[in-house]
This record gives structure tokens, C-alpha cells and sequence, in this order.
């Protein structure tokens, strides 16, 4: 997509590691093409005397991952401060009301990872559902008993899966459930529409109300104070014998300490994020066979980075034409 354009004038805000992974050279003199880079080019923090000089002049930031909050003091260094363009998912760890009510335009490139983790999400419930990963990783411990173990572990008749956060991916998954027709869906999520959940084939009930229910608890909430470990020993408990926990969001939303116990008293999990990120050699859950742990595959990273990369160039280049951008975020709708 080509536009013939002013290049205004951009800045990232990200964490360091973020900026050196996602936007390399390559990137950056793309990026150059459709925006002015100024000095200092990327942040980590908005406070000190030359970030603030640099936020005088920009129309377009570029956050990530580890971006800082953008409150009104904040926004009170940056007057022409036009468009912020996340290149990551959730945009709710540093995008508060002032925002908005600056009427500053927020996109995010959720929809690059999205629909990657949803496919991952769909294929660990199916196989939670016959115990498969477990079966396989005890049978390698196990060999000479593993014709013993042979069809006990399906669940019978229809199992719930229980959804925590109807985000891009929890719609997702909650779709590709309602195609398949093997399971009940619940969706747990304060901020959501009832009517798009009831779209979907799944009920909106409370955490509480869920969670005796869960055959399978699958996470898809965002990683917020608020949100840190919402799933601890109590929650665990609460589980029916046998159940599966499912993260692809953030290992930070899940109590390991707590996780460890409840898989040792018979709770399965698989986990493609954790807390820590990778686990510690040594780990406990390292070596129980009712804990599947994979390298935070899900989202598949280098098509992730290209795509929220394209999107991140498309959007600077539609913002300078006055063109629509792609991925806004509705505040009213939630984000």
C-alpha cells in the first residue's frame, strides 16, 4: 500500500529487548520511508528531560511490549501527539482514559497473534479432552504400562470448556469450539457483551460460577495488576477432579507455587507461557507428566513480528495520507 505523504513525526516506546528484537535495521529504514525518526529514536520511559523534549514534537508513538503508561502527565509533554500505534496485543497495560479522551486514535496488531494461538488453544482442548499429551508423557516413563492406560482418559459425553477473557483469541476459540460441537462453552469475562458471547454458542457467567463446571479452563485474559495470578490455590480447588488448565496468555496470571500443588494432587496442564518465562532447570512441573509445557509456540513468533510489523508500517503511512488505520480500538466496546 503507497501513499504519497508527509512523514511525521514517530517515536517507539517499548522495552529495550522489545526494540532490539522487533525492530531491527531492516525494519527501521522501512519505517523511515513513511515517518521522521527523530533522537532520541525509541524509550523505555517518559520522565527523563530528553524523552520529554522528543515527545514535544511527535504526532505518531509506536509502543510494544514494556511501553510505560500513558497517563495525562504524560500526555501533557506531548500537545500533538495524534495516534498511538501498538505493535502487540492488548494495549490495556499502558493506554488508560486519558487517551482516549484526548481523542488520540489507538490501533493494536492483536489480530497478527490472534488467530495462531486460537488454532493452538482449539487442538490442546481436543486433545485434553482424550488426556493425549498426558497419556504420551507418562507412557515414556512408563512403557511397559502404557497398554494399561489405553482409553481411560477421555472425557465423557460433552465436556465445558470454560474461557477466562472473551479477547481476540477468546472469540476465536469460542467460534472454532461452536464449528466443532464437542463442547459446552462458558466465557468468563467482566467487560464483555453478552450478546456477542451468546453469538458465539457460549453462556457469560462469573469466575465463581465457572469453575466447579471446568472440564477445561483455558486463559486468554490480558496480564494487568488486576490480573495477576486470578488463578491461585483457591481457584485451583475449585476445579472438578481431572480438569485441564490451558495458558496461552501469561504466565503471570496463573500462581505457579500454587499450581505445582494442584497438579501433584491431579490437576493437568498445559502451559505454552509461564512465570517465570522459560521455567528454571529444575522446576518441579518440569517433571510431571500431567504438565505439557512448550516453548510459547502458540503464536508462532516470526510470522507474529512480521505481520505486526507490516501493520505497524501500514498504519504510519495511512495516518500521514489521512487514510482509515487498521485495528482501532473502541474504548466504549472494551480493550
Amino acid at each position: 500500500m503507497e501513499f504519497v505523504t508527509r512523514r511525521p513525526e514517530a517515536m517507539l516506546a517499548m522495552g529495550e529487548d522489545t526494540l532490539r528484537t522487533q525492530f531491527g535495521a531492516a525494519e527501521l529504514a522501512r519505517l523511515a520511508t513513511t515517518a521522521t525518526l527523530g533522537e532520541p529514536l525509541g524509550v523505555t520511559e517518559f520522565t527523563s528531560p530528553r524523552a520529554r523534549a522528543r515527545l514535544e514534537a511527535v504526532e505518531v508513538l509506536i509502543t510494544s511490549w514494556g511501553c510505560p503508561p500513558l497517563d495525562s502527565s504524560v500526555l501533557q509533554h506531548a500537545p500533538r501527539l495524534r495516534a498511538v500505534l501498538h505493535a502487540a496485543g492488548s494495549v490495556r497495560a499502558h493506554v488508560g482514559q486519558a487517551v482516549f479522551d484526548r481523542g488520540i486514535l489507538v490501533t493494536t496488531a492483536a489480530d497478527a497473534n490472534a488467530q495462531p494461538v486460537a488454532r493452538y488453544t482449539l487442538a490442546a482442548i481436543l486433545w485434553a479432552a482424550k488426556q493425549v499429551p498426558f497419556l504420551a508423557a507418562g507412557g515414556r516413563r512408563h512403557r511397559a504400562d502404557l497398554g494399561d492406560r489405553q482409553g481411560r482418559g477421555e472425557l465423557g459425553g460433552t465436556p465445558t470448556v470454560v474461557l477466562v477473557g472473551f479477547s481476540r483469541v477468546g472469540r476465536r476459540v469460542a467460534r472454532l469450539l461452536q464449528l466443532v460441537g464437542i463442547a459446552g462453552v462458558l466465557v468468563v469475562d467482566p467487560f464483555a457483551d453478552p450478546a456477542a458471547v451468546a453469538a458465539t454458542g457460549a453462556e457469560l457467567v462469573t469466575l465463581q460460577e465457572a469453575l466447579p463446571r471446568a472440564d477445561v479452563l483455558s486463559l486468554h485474559a490480558p496480564d494487568l495488576p488486576t490480573t495477576r495470578h486470578m488463578i491461585g490455590a483457591a481457584e485451583l480447588a475449585a476445579l472438578p477432579p481431572g480438569a485441564t488448565l490451558i495458558n496461552t496468555a501469561r504466565g503471570r496470571l496463573v500462581d505457579h507455587a500454587a499450581l505445582e500443588q494442584a497438579c501433584r494432587a491431579g490437576l493437568c496442564a498445559i502451559l505454552d507461557v509461564t512465570d517465570p518465562e522459560p521455567l528454571p532447570d529444575g522446576h518441579p512441573l518440569w517433571d510431571l507428566d500431567n504438565c505439557i509445557i512448550t516453548p510459547h509456540t502458540a503464536d508462532t513468533a516470526e510470522m507474529v513480528e512480521r505481520m505486526l510489523n507490516l501493520r505497524i508500517e501500514h498504519n504510519v503511512a495511512a495516518f500521514a495520507a489521512g487514510q482509515p488505520l487498521a485495528g482501532l480500538v473502541d474504548p466504549v466496546a472494551g480493550y
